[in-house]
C-alpha cells in the first residue's frame, strides 16, 4: 500500500510559484530566491509572501489567483513519469492513495487528470495537516491494511518522512524539489526505506521488496 504527497512528489510547482511572483510584483528570481531562504529557516512556505506583503491574507489571494489563472494543477504540471509510476504501481497490486497538505479544490483537480488511484483527499478536507502526527493516524486508517505495510512517499524530510516513520509507517523520500534539495543531508533521511530521484524506480524497487 503506498500514499502519495503531491507537491514536488507528484507536481512541480514551479509554474504556480511563478504565477505568484507576478501576481505580487515580485521578480521571479527575488521571489524564489526568499522561498528558499525562508525553507532553509525552517518557516512555513506561506511566510515568503509576508516579506514581500505584510498581512498578506494567503487565502482570499488564492481565490483570485485561481479565478484568474485557473486551477494550481494541470497536466504540464506533471512530473513526467508520475502518471506511468503510478499506472505500474497499481499493476503490481500496490494500492495507491494520493494526500498532501493542499487545499481542497486541489482533489477535484488532480481527479480531472485521470490518475490511477484507489484514494484521494487533501489535509483541507482532513482537518489535518502535516506532520501532525494525527494525519499520518487518519493515513493508516484509511489504508486496507496494517501501518508497516504502509509506504508515505514524499519530498520533505520533516513534513513527510520522519513523521511517517514516527507513526510506524514506511517512507519514501524523492530527491526533487526546494524541500528535498535543502534537507537532504539531514540524518532523517536515513529514515526513510527508499531514497528516490523520481517515481519510476519506485515500482522496481517494491516488486523487489515483494519478492
Amino acid at each position: 500500500m503506498s500514499f502519495f504527497d503531491v507537491g514536488e512528489t507528484l507536481v512541480d510547482e514551479t509554474r504556480r510559484y511563478e504565477q505568484w511572483a507576478d501576481w505580487i510584483g515580485v521578480p521571479r528570481l527575488t521571489f524564489m530566491g526568499v522561498l528558499g531562504g525562508v525553507i532553509a529557516a525552517g518557516r512555513d512556505y506561506s511566510e515568503v509572501f509576508e516579506v514581500f506583503r505584510p498581512g498578506f491574507d494567503l487565502d482570499r489571494e488564492r481565490e483570485s489567483l485561481t479565478a484568474a489563472h485557473g486551477p494550481g494543477i494541470t497536466e504540464g504540471d506533471l512530473y513526467p513519469e508520475v502518471r506511468q509510476a503510478l499506472s505500474d504501481l497499481r499493476r503490481l497490486g500496490v494500492w495507491v492513495g494520493i494526500v498532501g497538505n493542499q487545499p481542497a479544490r486541489t482533489a477535484a483537480a488532480i481527479r480531472q487528470l485521470g490518475l490511477a488511484h484507489d484514494y484521494l483527499s487533501t489535509s483541507e478536507d482532513w482537518g489535518l495537516r502535516k506532520p501532525d502526527p494525527a494525519f499520518f493516524d487518519r493515513v493508516a486508517a484509511i489504508a486496507p491494511g496494517p501501518r508497516d505495510h504502509i509506504l508515505y512517499v514524499g519530498d520533505r524530510v520533516d513534513n513527510d518522512v520522519a513523521p511517517a516513520c514516527r507513526a510506524k509507517l514506511r517512507a519514501g523520500f524523492v530527491l526533487r524539489g526546494p524541500w528535498a534539495w535543502l534537507h537532504r543531508d539531514s540524518p532523517e533521511v536515513a529514515l526513510a526505506d527508499f531514497r528516490i530521484r523520481s517515481l519510476d524506480e519506485l515500482p522496481g524497487l517494491v516488486a523487489a521488496e515483494n519478492r
